[in-house]
């Protein structure tokens, strides 16, 4: 039952891929004003998914041990590798500078997308709650990226049909992650120990430098006010989940 939660959220998250094709009939304004708003919220739902689910549970399995504060933070630098080296580019403005990378791109969306299909697969082992909680993070994370993420593949010379082909081929790792965390999480016990206070530290470490920093930008008093109510209700969404999955 745990492995069909994993891969039905796994293969939900990857058809999330297509939300791209929505950027053809957007006027480029309206779709810069609803990037804007959903970077905000998604922000608030990766912190929330961090402190308010992931941190708790590592806390709750390794009964209190500073150790899951040294994962938290080693996780900070996971990802900060992960963007600086592999290229990994959320690309969340319309003007995203793709030049030659466009491929180099989609492998570093790759190793992303799988690395979320282990993460949300280790939150299912842990718990169904945590699991889904996990999902909705994700989510929340991948629509502005994968619309940011189409735009550039547009942009960089793929016709509209190619881009989604690889896009989504690109998010289908993700349930080859989740599969290859189902497996070592049977032979490796502690993984998941391990894996959730990482994954927290990854969280926080996309939302404070890669999103949040995207609403500092905005000059427009109102529209970045908008975009803080954003990020308080996607905290507000998590504390709910929260809520909901406790009872």
């Amino acid at each position: 039952m745990v492995l069909i939660w994993i891969l039905a959220s796994t293969i939900l998250v990857s058809v999330i891929s297509f939300v791209g094709v929505f950027t053809l009939f957007i006027k480029k304004r309206l779709l810069h004003e609803v990037l804007f708003y959903l970077i905000g919220f998604s922000a608030g739902a990766l912190i929330g998914g961090a402190f308010l689910h992931l941190m708790p549970e590592a806390l709750e399995s390794a009964k209190g041990s500073i150790s899951v504060f040294y994962y938290f933070i080693l996780g900070t630098v996971i990802f900060f590798a992960l963007e600086r080296y592999l290229c990994w580019r959320h690309c969340h403005e319309d003007h995203c500078d793709v030049h030659a990378f466009t491929y180099l791109s989609l492998v570093g969306d790759g190793f992303h997308n799988l690395l979320d299909g282990l993460i949300i697969a280790v939150s299912y082992l842990v718990s169904t709650k945590l699991g889904i909680a996990t999902t909705l993070a994700v989510i929340m994370h991948e629509i502005p990226q994968e619309l940011g993420d189409f735009g550039v593949l547009i942009y960089g010379g793929f016709t509209k049909k190619k881009a989604l082909l690889y896009n989504f081929f690109s998010a289908l790792l993700a349930v080859v992650g989740a599969l290859i965390g189902y497996i070592l999480n049977d032979k490796v016990g502690s993984l998941s120990s391990v894996i959730v206070p990482v994954t927290a530290g990854g969280f926080v470490y996309i939302a404070s430098s890669d999103l949040i920093p995207q609403i500092h930008k905005e000059k427009n008093l109102k529209n970045s006010s908008l975009a803080f109510l954003a990020f308080l209700l996607g905290i507000a969404f998590m504390a709910l989940t929260r809520t909901f999955f406790a009872g």
